[in-house]
């Protein structure tokens, strides 16, 4: 298939297909009927290695304002662990679909659009925020959508996500690419960036501010390397935790005013019982961590806010240490969901606990200006090609990742590659 080389779109030229092999490109805005997909289904819910299956399936159809999106690379995220093993619920207890692709970041060319499209056209470069909804009700219409009553996660609360060749998705979610970024580092970034730009920044009157002090849990993941990097660029101070010692100078390299590590203390879990000696004993530890942030923030100096995702373990100590009337975010519960705290110092000290879910799309495309502008850094750790889709979440699930963000190949046939005539010259 022969392209007008005046569009920006490289020519090439490609048989019409029922099915292509993964990395095979078709002709530009050619829909075959089939694709490969790594898919899920509810009688294999378990680890990955068992939940996750490359089936063919049918290329989905798309309605009048949803785009099809051929993937180039797709983003490794917690929530794919938690689709294949079907907890804290099974994926298919909220689409119903007879399957589940999971994945909730990508990049990738547009392939086809709506008829209602009017932003988008065939051989557009985008990465795709992970946030859907109806978008006709008063919350999607002048208020957050992100309150509305339809809003869903795509790849997660949808089954039709990131690890397919295709993807179908809302209009409302793609967003130009970075293009100095590879395809794998652009596939990496936007499900974590734009949920710690929220949790930063989203809660009014509580947006991060300069000079302030934020503590970020899980300092060397996807979301605690963001926050970090975002509270730079806000003129704040980062105090980073970390679990492995080993992973101290790369939080300090995202810009930490300075890290320490839990391991250091004694204080994790669910609050014991209040005026107990197990009570009196972690509030010893505890206190002794609230120190060693002061020896970072100054004396007396507790932290404005902290950015909490672990927890279960962590809840007690984050709702002790952060000022009055400080913030607490939360946007997970990776160490689990049955949190505790002492309720004393949050009414007495009038602090805020406040919950936070993704973001709508004027936060993530303010975040994804940032990285557009080089001023955010992706840190992508690991690439894995399509056949260890699996193997990637395995790693994810438990905790043996390094530190940053993962990315997989889907159409993209290597490393390295920033267009589309990278990835044809890179097919001869």
């Amino acid at each position: 298939m022969a392209l007008d080389t005046q569009t920006g779109i490289a020519q090439y030229d490609a048989p019409e297909k029922d099915l292509y092999e993964v990395g095979e490109m078709p002709p530009m805005g050619y829909v075959p009927k089939k694709m490969y997909a790594w898919a899920i289904r509810r009688d294999r819910h378990g680890d990955p290695e068992q939940s996750f299956q490359q089936e063919v399936v049918d290329v989905w159809d798309i309605d009048s304002h949803e785009v099809l999106v051929l993937v180039m690379a797709a983003g490794v995220n917690y929530n794919g662990v938690w689709a294949g093993k079907g907890v804290p619920i099974s994926p298919f207890d909220v689409h119903g679909q007879d399957f589940h692709v999971a994945g909730s970041d990508a990049s990738g060319i547009v392939w086809k659009v709506g008829d209602k499209v009017k932003n988008w056209k065939v051989g557009d470069e985008v990465v795709i925020h992970c946030n859907q909804d109806d978008g006709d009700d008063e919350e999607c219409n002048g208020g957050d959508p992100m309150f509305s009553p339809s809003q869903r996660i795509w790849g997660y609360e949808t089954g039709d996500g990131s690890f397919a060749q295709f993807t179908k998705v809302q209009a409302q979610q793609l967003m130009p690419r970075p293009k100095h970024l590879t395809w794998e580092e652009s596939a990496c970034y936007t499900l974590t960036l734009a949920t710690a730009y929220r949790m930063l920044f989203g809660h009014h009157p509580h947006e991060l501010k300069p000079g302030q002090n934020v503590l970020v849990w899980g300092a060397s993941g996807g979301l605690g390397s963001y926050a970090i990097q975002l509270a730079n660029t806000a003129g704040a101070n980062a105090i980073g935790v970390i679990s492995d010692e080993s992973k101290r100078q790369f939080v300090m390299d995202q810009g930490a005013k300075g890290v320490i590590n839990r391991k250091d203390f004694n204080c994790w879990g669910q609050l014991p019982t209040v005026n107990t000696p197990e009570y009196n004993a972690w509030l010893k530890e505890a206190r002794k961590f609230g120190k060693a942030i002061w020896d970072i923030t100054g004396k007396g100096v507790s932290v404005d806010m902290v950015f909490e995702h672990p927890g279960e373990a962590t809840f007690p100590v984050s709702t002790l240490v952060v000022k009055k009337g400080g913030i607490v975010v939360i946007c997970a519960g990776t160490s689990g969901y049955n949190c505790t705290f002492d309720v004393r110092y949050m009414w007495m000290h009038q602090k805020r606990l406040q919950g936070s879910h993704f973001a709508n799309l004027k936060q993530a495309a303010s975040a994804n200006r940032l990285m557009i502008e080089r001023r955010l850094d992706p840190c992508m750790s690991e690439v894995f090609p399509w056949n260890e889709i699996p193997a990637a979440h395995t790693k994810m699930m438990n905790n043996e990742h390094k530190p940053g963000n993962m990315s997989v190949l889907v159409q993209a046939p290597k490393t390295g590659l920033r267009t589309l005539e990278d990835c044809l010259d890179a097919r001869k």
